[in-house]
């Protein structure tokens, strides 16, 4: 044999005795058949089968697997991100001359894919109040497909009643879906509550180390699971098997940093609800949330991501105050172990109910550093505030 066919040539590695601590990573394209006829009927391989690179590897099906167990669901299908896990669903899942209902919360994106992509496929997106079950009832017709929902949601962090809203899609034919990413399946379980998918975006808490971009579908049914895999599979979509490894490796301290982003993250929710610089602190674990009693009927914690806004007088100098930061850094996405700020603004965001609450809502996302230093960090941003204030005055 010639050296550059030896160089190409692979050699067998002996596996026996060999059981990795950790996820190994498998990456592939190209998947090797012992004969013809196995090629040749390869797609006749059930769904968990192995046929090329883009329908998975072990290391994918791994973190499938993994996921899988923690929804409680039949299946697994993994997408490039959140946000593509919920665009590939509903174009999975509705058709020309169906109808979506998508609550006005609902993350930016999806709102934005909702209003350009879905009309160009004769696919009719409905926005809905998420807090007025009767309008909902009112908007399920015949044509409507899915419901699709966002507890809490976006930004604003309103609580949705999963339980109702299943009942009533469920007594007319109407399957329902639920972007859980905010709880993470340790702190609520869509399909426990007859959910039939649940979206997470695993670059938020599952990873956790705000390095990758990520997310899963499960479904509750395995027959629906099927469809969804087969459907992301025409759509082209895959993922990297080391982004999987990674997401692996994070959800195995998931619920150490969880319990400790939660806990820093309601103790200094409840101080920022104290400051004489702020307005309103939105967090559903909160006692006095709008949203309390459902979050406390439903979920079994909560996490370190929440929102406050700013008295009037301070609003238009946020900006500039936010610079005196030293240890919370600005930036979008949450669920790392680092703490982030986001200033937001929302009246884009609203059709159904229009906001009337201030221009910038600040989301935080508490890491898993001592609130004592965040403290700190904020008490910066609020005398940069009140100095840019006095100035002013």
């Amino acid at each position: 044999m010639h050296d550059e066919t030896r160089s190409v040539s692979k050699v067998s590695v002996s596996l026996t005795g060999y059981d990795s601590l950790t996820v190994p990573i498998h990456r592939a394209s190209t998947i090797r058949y012992p004969d013809a006829a196995s090629f040749a009927a390869r797609f006749e391989r059930d769904a968990d089968g192995y046929v090329y690179g883009l329908y998975g590897t072990p290391t994918h099906r791994y973190l499938e697997k993994k996921i899988t167990e923690l929804e409680e669901g039949a299946r697994t299908v993994l997408a490039p991100s959140g946000q593509a896990a919920v665009a590939c669903t509903m174009l999975a899942l509705a058709k020309s001359g169906e109808r979506i209902l998508i609550p006005d919360t609902v993350y930016g994106p999806v709102r934005d894919f909702a209003t350009h992509e879905l009309p160009a496929l004769g696919i009719e997106a409905v926005f809905y109040d998420p807090l007025d079950l009767k309008e909902l009832g009112g908007l399920i017709n015949s044509s409507t497909r899915l419901v699709w929902a966002e507890s809490p949601g976006s930004v604003t962090l309103e609580m949705q009643d999963i339980p109702a809203i299943v009942e009533m899609a469920r007594a007319r034919g109407v399957l329902v879906g639920c972007d859980n990413t905010w709880a993470s399946p340790l702190n609520f379980r869509p399909l426990r509550h007859g959910v039939d998918v649940v979206v997470e975006a695993l670059s938020k808490h599952l990873s956790g180390h705000s390095d990758l971009i990520l997310g899963s579908v499960t479904a509750r049914e395995d027959t629906l699971g099927v469809k969804l895999k087969a459907a992301f599979g025409r759509l082209g979509v895959g993922t990297s098997p080391d982004d999987c490894a990674l997401v692996a490796r994070g959800i195995e301290t998931l619920a150490v940093r969880l319990k400790r982003s939660t806990a820093s993250g309601l103790e200094i929710a409840a101080w920022l609800a104290r400051h004489p610089c702020v307005e309103t602190v939105s967090h559903p674990a909160l006692p006095e949330d709008p949203g309390h009693e459902i979050w406390k009927r439903d979920f079994s914690g909560a996490c370190g991501v929440f929102t406050f806004t700013l008295k009037d007088q301070y609003a238009d100098r946020a900006f500039s105050a936010l610079d005196a930061l030293e240890l919370i850094s600005i930036g979008a996405s949450w669920g790392g172990t680092k703490s982030l700020i986001a200033p937001t603004s929302v009246k884009a965001l609203r059709s159904v109910r229009p906001w009337t609450g201030p221009d910038y809502l600040f989301r935080l996302s508490v890491g898993v550093e001592h609130p004592d230093d965040l403290r700190r960090d904020l008490e910066r941003f609020f005398a940069a505030l009140t100095l840019h204030a006095a100035s002013a005055a």
